[in-house]
């Protein structure tokens, strides 16, 4: 089965349709269009895309592998709900592997010079009129984490870190945490330059990154979500 965001060709018509309508709704979902605990209905989906039943099944499989839905028993496919609990259990397993990552690149002497390619297009993103979408930006966010990954020269790794990938830019995408694009930007410099340094700096850096500006970050857009919920429903 070819996974959700790789190259599908005529070689393989069998998959064609499932993956174009997988890829869809990933933008979809990536761009926040779908709140949490938002049911897809096969029946809706399958007129939309104009496929059948059995095409938008396949599609929901490959969403459900790549973490962005949940098959729930008696209400099928459904946009995952946000708490505390999923949020530290993702970035949990993210700092397991994005800093586990760094420190066998530092040992190896790795280069870490990429990571400086997806920092330099998020300062770009800054100032570019249009706009960017939070989707563009979250996009560009992930690279310079995945470029991080990377440089450990490890595919296994690497396969492992692309399984929460979209999971945390449909969190951000969501939640839409208090980063406008100068001040993502603006982190991310300074992250660079840490690691550039390397060593226990290295490192301190990214576990401050996953921690203050992703964790705890998330945690409080979701607490402000919650309480407006609340008050909204009074």
């Amino acid at each position: 089965m070819v996974a959700v965001g790789a190259t599908t060709t005529t070689a393989d018509p069998a998959s064609t349709a499932p993956e174009r309508v997988a890829l869809q709704l990933r933008t979809e979902l990536l761009d926040g269009r779908y709140a949490a605990g938002t049911r897809l209905r096969e029946e809706e989906l399958a007129e939309r895309f104009e496929v059948g039943r059995h095409t938008v099944r396949a599609s929901i499989r490959l969403l459900v592998e790549r973490g962005l839905i949940v098959h729930e028993r008696h209400r099928g496919a459904v946009v995952p709900p946000l708490t505390q609990q999923r949020i530290d259990e993702i970035f949990g397993f993210r700092a397991v592997l994005e800093i586990g990552a760094l420190r066998m690149a530092l040992a190896n002497g790795a280069d870490l010079a990429p990571v400086a390619e997806p920092v330099e297009e998020l300062e770009a993103l800054v100032d570019r009129d249009p706009a960017p979408s939070w989707g563009e930006l979250t996009e560009v966010h992930g690279r310079i984490h995945r470029a991080i990954v990377a440089a450990a020269g490890n595919s296994h790794l690497l396969a492992a870190y692309g399984r929460c990938e979209d999971e945390v830019r449909t969190l951000l995408a969501v939640l839409n945490p208090d980063f406008e694009p100068r001040l993502l930007a603006t982190l991310h410099r300074q992250l660079l330059e840490k690691l550039l340094v390397g060593g226990e700096v290295a490192v301190q850096a990214l576990t401050d990154d996953l921690e203050i500006s992703g964790r705890s970050a998330l945690r409080m857009a979701l607490h402000k979500a919650e309480t407006v919920a609340r008050a909204l429903a009074r």
